[in-house]
């Protein structure tokens, strides 16, 4: 199973991630963690580029790079690990694109998917974790971590509630699961779980 999740910055992804991998691996499920961009070395060199290099990039051009990174790492550590009957968690997917690249960046959120999903050959997660805040609350708790803001945590609020409103569109499909992201972090866990369970993972 291919399950990602989803949110702009500072909802707490990480976290959840962090304990629904605790929980399938006590459960004897192997499980692949990773995270867009950056999942593969040559990711990493992608993620520089995009995140830490100074300078601007080109809307068009950060939105090719993102594609290519998913690509490369669809092709060498995703499928390979799903082939193995491995359970891959997923730090962003191509929802995130869609979200920033194309409704944020406020290019064609249509040209972005459609860039998105030839890159990764039509894979689809199986089950995506959309956790929800507004876009203010959310900067502030990030802010709250005291590291430096990298290249598009810089940006400034409005660009998150573009990105937030695109994946409030996106999580009509039915593989979405939304969730508050200001409740207590005990309590998002027990809801992705709950989810999770639903799927058939708990065993």
């Amino acid at each position: 199973m291919f399950i990602t999740f989803e949110g702009i910055d500072g909802v707490g992804k990480s976290t959840q991630l962090d304990l629904l991998e605790t929980w399938l691996k006590a459960r004897g499920h192997e499980v692949l963690r990773t995270m867009e961009p950056g999942g593969t070395e040559l990711g990493q060199e992608i993620r520089h580029l995009l995140l830490h290099r100074k300078g601007d990039v080109a809307p068009r051009a950060e939105a090719l790079l993102y594609a290519a990174d998913r690509a490369h790492h669809v092709a060498t550590k995703i499928r390979p690990a799903l082939e193995l009957g491995t359970i891959v968690l997923g730090d962003r997917y191509y929802d995130s694109s869609i979200a920033y690249q194309g409704a944020a960046r406020e290019l064609s959120v249509k040209e972005v998917q459609d860039i998105s999903l030839w890159a990764v050959a039509g894979l689809e997660p199986d089950l995506t974790f959309l956790l929800d805040m507004p876009a203010e609350q959310a900067l502030i708790r990030r802010d709250d971590t005291g590291t430096a803001p990298d290249r598009l945590e810089s940006e400034q609020v409005e660009f998150f509630t573009r990105a937030r409103d695109q994946f409030l569109k996106l999580a009509t499909q039915p593989r979405f699961e939304v969730i508050d992201a200001s409740m207590a972090i005990p309590d998002i866990h027990s809801a992705v779980i709950a989810r999770i369970e639903k799927a058939g993972l708990g065993k």
